[in-house]
């Protein structure tokens, strides 16, 4: 932070309109992921009687590729979901697209809830493939709304809400998934469908709070908005120094307009940026931070822990991990993003390793299955303060307004392709691999925290520019500023009659 520079607060404002977004867009994300987790043995039973019902014995392989679908059709939908996410956010807004994006939640808890009156399993598939819809727009929209909407020294703890609520979502769905609660043959439908609720409040609450004034001045050319907007957001009437750096992002992008994913690969100076993104989406996913929480209690089974404690310990991981995000809120602006994600992906790592170790002497050592259990806790807790809420908040301050929704287009894909491959192919590895399952999500923790390591620099209270300026060298290319004719309000007119419009252009330096 600059001496003298006026650091912006959380409002009441900003910190309603982050809560309604978290919880009416996060929060389903995340309980969608592991809603089907618990009930997991009643929708077999079910899919079981249905088939047989239709077309005779299901083997065992046939349930368990059913089953995989299942869970895979959720981040192939996500996958979907992140294409539609630049088209959606230039047209409609940030604001506009999460409320656009709640037909994809309500409309699949309808067909959830009514599945099993319907007798049909196919719906279930269907339904999560819509849900996975939604989760692809918000999983990319919150972040980028709120980052937008967030002043430039709380950007980091507010690009966490998103992922704290995706671990509440997990936690409730965890918590209904007890076996008294919902987790059960007359429950499950009701579970499924419970999702449409947290998209009604949204729809009816956002409404009430301001579009991104980034969006509205940049892309819309509308400034009277984006004062008032700024002027809710910030609780003050005098913006004009925030609004001052808009418009010189909006100068320096005038020229670019709104640039498609291939124009980024085809610019010199997103080059680094672009691979970031990239790596740290797949390090995120590949991970298996979603292999524990998809088949959460099959894990702690095979880790020894009796039936009817598995759900209760399932729940208490997914509490962890709630406390952990909240955590990471508190510190991420003292020790940077940098840190966090190299903590958090070496903590994976150490984890998945000893986790392997202890799978493997479970049966000779009777006190291996604890270990296996802190070793999952442990995993969940570095995945926690890094990998799972940091690489939003890094893209969002890695891009500028012109290249940020391409840039969360890609990360996205990237992200729910590599979700997509660890829900369709982890059942599969575990049989095929068994203990050694995790040494593979080890190694992708260490080629991802190798990556950070060498590559990352830390954004931490660096606007977009400046954000921008520090990958300049690793891009090789030379960023160069003019200013002038853009002069904050109430200060001195240029002097000695100079004139000159501000530039930002960035020249390529070939080798």
């Amino acid at each position: 932070m600059e001496k003298g520079e006026k650091k912006g607060r959380v409002t009441l404002i900003l910190a309603a309109a982050s809560l309604i977004a978290g919880f009416g867009s996060s929060f389903q994300y995340g309980y969608n992921v592991a809603v089907i987790n618990s009930p997991a043995q009643e929708m077999k039973l079910f899919y079981t009687q249905i088939y047989e019902d239709r077309y005779g014995p299901l083997s065992d392989n046939l349930l368990t590729l059913l089953w995989s679908v299942t869970v895979s059709m959720y981040p192939l939908g996500g996958f979907f979901g992140s294409l539609m996410v630049a088209p959606l956010v230039n047209e409609f807004g940030r604001k506009g697209t999460l409320l656009f994006n709640n037909i994809f939640s309500i409309v699949p808890a309808v067909m959830m809830g009514v599945s099993e009156v319907a007798g049909s399993f196919e719906i279930i598939i269907a339904a999560r493939f819509v849900v996975g819809i939604c989760a692809g727009l918000s999983s990319n929209v919150v972040p980028m709304y709120l980052g937008e909407i967030a002043p430039k020294n709380y950007r980091g703890a507010v690009g966490i809400v998103p992922q704290l609520f995706i671990t509440i979502g997990i936690l409730v769905a965890q918590i209904f998934g007890i076996r008294n609660i919902l987790g059960n043959k007359e429950g499950w439908p009701i579970m499924l469908s419970f999702t449409g609720i947290p998209a009604a409040i949204e729809l009816l609450f956002l409404p009430l709070f301001p579009e991104s004034p980034r969006y509205n001045l940049i892309q819309k050319g509308d400034e009277k908005a984006a004062r008032k907007g700024l002027q809710q957001l910030r609780g003050c009437e005098n913006v004009d120094e925030e609004l001052f750096e808009m418009r010189i992002e909006e100068q320096s992008e005038r020229a670019e307009g709104q640039l498609s994913i291939l124009k980024l690969f085809s610019l010199r100076s997103l080059r680094w940026q672009l691979l970031s993104v990239i790596f740290i989406n797949m390090g995120q996913q590949l991970s298996g931070v979603n292999a524990i929480y998809y088949y959460a209690d099959s894990i702690y089974g095979s880790a020894g822990v009796r039936e009817d404690h598995v759900q209760f310990v399932t729940v208490g991981t997914g509490a962890v991990n709630v406390v952990m995000t909240i955590a990471a809120v508190f510190i991420v602006e003292k020790s940077g993003r940098r840190l966090l994600l190299l903590i958090g992906f070496g903590i994976c790592c150490a984890a998945c390793v000893v986790l392997t170790i202890a799978l493997y002497f479970q049966t000779s050592l009777d006190w291996m299955p604890y270990v296996s259990i802190a070793c999952v806790i442990v995993y969940v807790i570095g995945h926690a303060i890094g990998p799972s809420p940091i690489p939003n908040v890094i893209t969002t301050e890695m891009f500028r307004q012109s290249s940020r929704p391409a840039a969360f287009m890609l990360a996205g894909s990237v992200h729910w392709l590599s979700n997509f491959t660890v829900g369709l192919v982890f059942p599969f590895l575990e049989k095929g691999l068994g203990v050694y399952s995790f040494i593979i999500f080890a190694g992708i923790c260490l080629a991802t925290l190798i990556y950070i390591w060498m590559v990352i620099p830390e954004t931490k209270n660096k606007t977009f520019l400046e954000t921008s300026k520090l990958f300049s060298k690793r891009n090789k290319v030379e960023v160069v500023e003019n200013y002038g004719e853009l002069v904050m309000p109430g200060e001195p007119e240029i002097k000695d009659g100079a004139e000159e419009t501000y530039r930002h252009e960035i020249k390529s330096t070939f080798l």
